[in-house]
């Protein structure tokens, strides 16, 4: 995620708590999708697409933070 900003990404893990916070949510979101689309832990249609939506806000704000920083 974000690897041609990967400098800016670093310094904001390193600075910005509500960044580093948000990054590790779509992290750990991004794991729990993997795992249930391969079978090793299967869900609900709905709850995945719900976990999907969770992961993409998580992302969407992450580039907002990118995109204005304080």
């Amino acid at each position: 995620m974000f690897q041609q900003r990967q400098n800016e990404v670093e310094k904001l893990l390193s600075e910005n708590i509500e960044f580093r916070r948000l990054y590790n949510k779509h992290q750990e979101l991004d794991k729990q999708v993997h795992e249930a689309e391969i079978g090793l832990h299967p869900m609900e249609d709905l709850a995945l697409v719900q976990l999907k939506k969770e992961k993409l806000w998580a992302k969407d704000r992450l580039a907002h933070i990118l995109d204005h920083p304080q």
